[in-house]
């Protein structure tokens, strides 16, 4: 047998995982491909927009979300012939400006969406980590909770549960939180099985690093983009699972803008006054759209054969 074909181990730092193999020049080009994903562009651009008009409500409506006014009650939006520019998007059954409480609504849902994502991302992730490094009876034991999760509707457990302590913002993050992790168990468990079983980190476990260390130099960043399109897609089933629970009177509570409250108070209204129903609908569907887009461009984006093109 030939002496060429044996290599010698590299001197490299056991970190380097294997998207950290690619030479410095191929970051911009990998950049510029990202680019390239038209969902992931248009995506990112409608929800850095709706982040924005979230963040500057004070400066894009003076008026108080709060803030009653029975003396103009359900003044239409500008397009409409008794429309007031003091009032562009119009006033709802209590005088309170439409375009504040749209904006302010913005925060709230948002808020929903990020920490439902970090408080269930957090247990999915460890969870899913710990069956897909250490198998055996950690992974059967894992395998069991995630089916008992699924034997649990999420809509009509947290109908349940907010029915019966009551509806608030803190307890609806808690609870979509507690009971949407599943998915991230199980995209974590996939990708920690498939990276445990590379060469490099079989290098590092030769090499004398810790399980701590493994799992946290080698492993985590290299299943960290799944995570993070995970993350977006159950942001946006959250968003929507609040907005629900609102609806029906069990989720955001008044005077809190939340879109989906909105959508339920003017219901009274939708026959003669449609507006109050189409501009929080309509708002909620883009949040839901951008969120959705982003996930699948990341998808498209971190695939692995996105990074061989």
């Amino acid at each position: 047998m030939s002496t060429s074909a044996i290599e010698p181990l590299s001197a490299e730092p056991l970190s380097a995982g294997p998207l950290s193999a690619e030479p410095a020049d191929v970051a911009p080009s990998r950049g510029l491909r990202w680019l390239g994903h038209r969902s992931l562009v248009i995506g990112a651009t409608l929800l850095a927009l709706i982040a924005a008009a979230a963040v500057f409500a004070p400066l894009l409506s003076p008026h108080d979300p709060y803030a009653q006014d029975l003396g103009h009650r359900l003044v239409p939006p500008v397009w409409y012939p008794k429309g007031e520019w003091a009032h562009p998007l119009g006033t709802d059954g209590l005088g309170r400006d439409y375009l504040a409480r749209t904006l302010y609504g913005g925060r709230i849902s948002l808020l929903i969406g990020v920490s439902v994502a970090a408080l269930s991302g957090v247990i999915g992730t460890a969870l899913g980590v710990a069956a897909g490094y250490f198998g055996g009876r950690v992974d059967l034991a894992v395998t069991f909770l995630i089916t008992v999760r699924l034997a649990l509707p999420v809509i009509l457990v947290a109908l349940a549960s907010v029915a019966v302590v009551g509806g608030s913002l803190p307890l609806v993050i808690l609870v979509l939180g507690l009971l949407k992790w599943d998915r991230f168990v199980v995209v974590m468990r996939s990708a920690t099985q498939t990276v445990r079983s590379l060469d490099y980190v079989s290098a590092a476990r030769s090499g004398g690093a810790t399980t701590r260390r493994i799992l946290w130099r080698e492993v985590m960043p290299n299943v960290a983009p799944f995570l993070i399109v995970t993350a977006t897609l159950e942001a946006a089933s959250a968003i929507l699972l609040e907005a629900a629970l609102s609806f029906l009177g069990l989720g955001v509570q008044p005077p809190l803008p939340s879109w989906g409250l909105m959508i339920s108070e003017a219901k009274p209204y939708m026959f003669f006054s449609f507006w109050m129903i189409a501009i929080p609908g309509t708002c909620l569907a883009a949040l839901i759209f951008a969120v959705n887009l982003l996930g699948d461009g990341l998808r498209d984006a971190v695939s692995p054969g996105a990074r061989d093109r």
